[in-house]
């Protein structure tokens, strides 16, 4: 009599090799592993930064508490100054400038304070050089690129600083986001290039410093240093900077 086999209950069948959902939660390591890995073949972080990604990543895989994978601050949001004030910074592996552009900017610091000019004239700086900010309203009548009396008198005594060393100057115009829409300056663009002209002819013919340290430039209403929403903030923005270039040799 022939046996027939009995069909095995499902709870008898024996489970073999790994859960499909481990497969699935491997290849998603692995795709991360070569993802980070690219990333840092891509940059140039030093050692100490990338162990410090790491650490954060194994925190973050492992339910850790540590919810960011790249430590630190997130970005600033605010809108940024294109020549930001000197600030040192003792904690930081790099200085933020060189020490000469420092020294130059204590010099600049140093006239300005001695001509009684702060409360005309600011002075910053970036890795670029040294900043010698003046507002719009000193130079200028609203809309205007013809120096006033009052800006030629502040040039005047600025011509004195510019003498002391044979750095090249780069003279830029800046202005707010209001349309501007004379006949002879139809946009920002030909407003903030003329204010800036007007600077440079100024420093070259009627005073002494030489035409070949000096060149000029109009930014108008793109490189703000505050949101043009109200009426102090676009006074900020219209501004003329003397940029005291630092040349890349100088330590």
């Amino acid at each position: 009599m022939s046996s027939k086999r009995r069909p095995r209950e499902s709870s008898e069948v024996q489970s073999s090799g790994v859960p499909a959902w481990m497969a699935t939660f491997a290849d998603m390591m692995t795709l991360l592993l070569t993802f980070f890995i690219l990333l840092y073949s891509f940059s140039s972080v030093d050692a100490a930064k990338f162990k410090s990604i790491s650490n954060s990543l194994a925190s973050v895989l492992s339910g850790g508490a540590n919810s960011s994978i790249i430590p630190g601050e997130g970005p600033n949001n605010d809108i940024p100054l294109d020549n930001p004030a000197y600030e040192e910074d003792e904690d930081s592996e790099e200085p933020k400038v060189k020490e000469s552009t420092v020294q130059m900017y204590n010099q600049v610091k140093e006239y300005v304070e001695k001509e009684g000019l702060e409360a005309d004239v600011t002075v910053s700086l970036n890795r670029n050089g040294v900043f010698v900010n003046i507002k719009e309203v000193i130079l200028f009548e609203p809309g205007e690129a013809a120096l006033k009396d009052g800006g030629k008198a502040l040039l005047d005594t600025l011509e004195g600083l510019f003498l002391q060393f044979e750095n090249e100057i780069v003279v830029e115009g800046h202005t707010d986001n209001v349309p501007n829409r004379s006949v002879f300056y139809p946009t920002n663009w030909e407003l903030s290039a003329g204010r800036a002209l007007s600077v440079v002819r100024y420093l070259s013919e009627v005073k002494t410093v030489p035409a070949q340290r000096l060149s000029a430039i109009g930014y108008g209403e793109y490189r703000p240093i505050a949101a043009n929403d109200t009426e102090a903030n676009r006074a900020l923005n219209r501004r003329v900077n003397l940029l005291i270039i630092m040349e890349e040799g100088e330590n």
